[in-house]
């Protein structure tokens, strides 16, 4: 897909991955809506790249609609969704309060649902569009102490996949960028902060890079970075020396 000209809804962009994203997409020319909770950091965003903010929960269930029929009254049909809006837990899951579980399913989960929902049927009566989900190799390496959140990118991988399968031929993509770890505010707002030595976190403006180059290119999946497709590829092939590795290695 060419970017420049194309309007593009991104969510979760008040900062990190999300705003790094936006901006990245705004310099190849796009038309840039970026939704978040946090109005001044959103509005910071915008004002940086000449963006149109929204402010939205998307754990809230209208909040798909409402951004899409905003986003398409001012500028047009919606090309690329990219949803981005994510927050993640550590600690046991014994002790995690229920309260949290239903916010980290609402997020990362139902809220890329809903928003896609709500992009799609358009997409589809022009044949083209991208849907991008940030998803993490969590989703597939099932990190201990984030249970759930590692159950919540799994689901969007699986739905990602399947909803790919389902669009096939349709001129729609999807996309999941899948990230190891990034130098973000995520793990202090997870409760623990990232402690490990290894594998380093990259900047966010490398998975930018990423989301922006895989919808030009409509690649379907895009891990970041690239070596961690070997673990993934272990993991999948021999699961039994990938966790005797995983162990070892904490």
């Amino acid at each position: 897909m060419e970017l420049r000209g194309a309007v593009v809804v991104v969510t979760g962009a008040g900062r990190g991955i999300g705003a790094a994203t936006a901006r990245a997409l705004a310099a190849r020319g796009a038309q840039v809506v970026v939704t978040g909770l946090d109005e001044a950091e959103l509005s910071e965003t915008a004002a940086s790249i000449g963006a149109v903010p929204i402010v939205a929960d998307v754990r809230d269930p209208a909040h798909a609609e409402r951004v899409l029929a905003a986003t398409t009254a001012r500028f047009g049909p919606v090309d690329v969704v990219v949803a981005n809006a994510g927050i993640g837990h550590a600690g046991t899951f014994a002790e995690m309060p229920p309260e949290r579980i239903d916010d980290v399913i609402a997020v990362n989960v139902r809220g890329p649902m809903l928003l896609v929902r709500a992009a799609l049927p358009p997409m589809l009566q022009r044949r083209s569009g991208a849907l991008v989900f940030i998803s993490s190799v969590a989703g597939t390496l099932h990190v201990p102490r984030e249970a759930v959140y590692s159950a919540s990118k799994a689901a969007v991988e699986g739905f990602a996949e399947t909803l790919r399968e389902e669009l096939r031929g349709s001129g729609v993509t999807v996309t999941t960028i899948v990230p190891a770890v990034v130098a973000t505010q995520f793990f202090d707002d997870r409760g623990e902060p990232y402690r490990r030595r290894f594998p380093r976190p990259v900047p966010a403006e490398r998975i930018a890079t990423a989301v922006a180059r895989a919808i030009e290119r409509d690649s379907p999946r895009v891990v970041v970075p690239p070596w961690f497709k070997l673990p993934l590829r272990i993991h999948d092939t021999m699961p039994r020396l990938y966790k005797a590795l995983a162990r070892r290695f904490s």
